[in-house]
């Protein structure tokens, strides 16, 4: 069923301004006449000038009042779905290569703001972030089914930002079966994924390109914290005499486990440690590692938090600066929205300079292709990963 909008809000100069720049989303303060709209309704957007501006999402609770769908006026529905849903999958067919887990839909990286898709093998995980996808999400399981045939869909609506569009936090079969855990290939290596606990939608499916090229620069003795499933240290461990592995998460270190049991890996070991207390140990007794990862999780999750993370970022990197070997290759990552590229390799030169080495970019990278990063949307870009050389 199509929904055309009959309801139309008005917003201001500054928004409109704001929308032709290239990014879909109206903040409550300028929007100057909700006209009525109701929560999660699909609406017609009408800009200080009087033009029609499009058709958005509106939200009754969000600071984000509304998350453009399209640039004109048009019916949200099956068929908008359905071309929205067809465009990110042949862009999936186009970038993802010797993977069955990838994300499918990455919300305004696809033009569908507050949806999110993964495919694990033969399962679907899906996320409804905003009062209007969860709006939307029958027809939008009912597309899915139609169009890529799985074998169950889950809703991991449990994201905490959920609660700031009023929208109750819950994990739910929509479809099919899920079991305890999926089997998923990647690289040639095999991984369990727990769609029903796990972190994310079951695994970080953002950092797939880059465990290939931390492979690529692998070698000696390895160290790879925040390890969570061991995605970097079993795609290293080809490359390396030794990989230790570091997180504080049990369920995680299980996990990670019987990854590296499915694969028959020998020379990779799991330490359950709090990583800042493990580095600080590891550098009172002079231990030393020719490749570290550092994949921690986000520091900055508001901008409120910048001056924290950079402090935690900076220290962190200090540690790992003082455990590599001339030579050794450092491989660091940050997947904090609001902490820009820039400002990370600012924190990394710090590090460098109060630890005495010097530091040689061997690659700069981000998020894999299956969650495209929009140029007028800075928020689809989100994730850094800097692999250095330590010289």
């Amino acid at each position: 069923m199509s929904h055309w909008p009959d309801t139309t809000v008005r917003i201001n100069r500054r928004a409109q301004a704001r929308l032709e720049a290239g990014h879909p989303w109206v903040f409550a303060s300028d929007v100057v006449d909700r006209g009525g709209a109701e929560p999660g309704e699909a609406v017609s957007v009408i800009g200080a000038d009087g033009r029609v501006l499009g058709t958005a999402h509106f939200s009754s609770s969000s600071q984000i009042t509304l998350r453009m769908l399209s640039s004109r006026q048009e019916a949200i529905g099956r068929s908008f779905l359905r071309r929205r849903l067809e465009a990110a999958i042949e862009h999936r067919r186009r970038v993802v290569e010797d993977s069955n887990a990838f994300r499918l839909v990455f919300g305004e990286g696809d033009f569908l703001p507050g949806l999110v898709v993964d495919r694990y093998g033969d399962y679907l995980v899906v996320q409804a972030l905003s009062q209007g996808m969860d709006r939307l999400l029958g027809e939008v399981v009912s597309c899915l089914r139609e169009m890529t045939e799985p074998a169950g869909i889950l809703a991991r609506n449990d994201a905490a930002v959920r609660a700031k569009e009023g929208l109750p936090l819950e994990v739910k079969v929509l479809y099919g079966e899920i079991p305890e855990r999926v089997e998923v290939r990647m690289h040639g290596l095999a991984f369990f994924a727990d769609l029903l606990h796990g972190q994310k939608t079951g695994m970080f499916l953002d950092q797939r390109e880059n465990y290939l090229a931390a492979a690529r620069w692998a070698r000696g003795r390895a160290l790879d914290c925040f390890t969570s499933g061991g995605g970097f240290a079993l795609h290293m461990a080809a490359r390396c005499e030794s990989v230790e592995t570091a997180d504080s998460s049990t369920a995680a270190l299980q996990l990670a486990r019987a990854n590296r049991d499915a694969n028959g890996i020998t020379n990779v070991e799991f330490i359950q440690a709090d990583v800042f207390e493990l580095l600080s140990g590891y550098v009172a007794a002079g231990r030393r590692f020719s490749t570290i990862v550092l994949d921690p999780p986000a520091f900055a999750k508001s901008r409120t938090a910048l001056e924290g993370a950079a402090r935690g970022y900076k220290e962190i990197n200090l540690r790992a600066l003082k455990l590599l070997e001339p030579g050794g290759v450092l491989i660091t990552c940050s997947c904090s929205q609001h902490m820009s590229e820039a400002d990370f390799l600012r924190i990394l030169a710090e590090a460098a300079l109060d630890a005495g080495r010097t530091l040689r970019v061997l690659e700069r990278r981000t998020q894999a292709a299956d969650h495209p990063i929009l140029l007028t949307v800075p928020e689809t870009h989100y994730l850094k990963c800097l692999i250095l050389e330590a010289i």
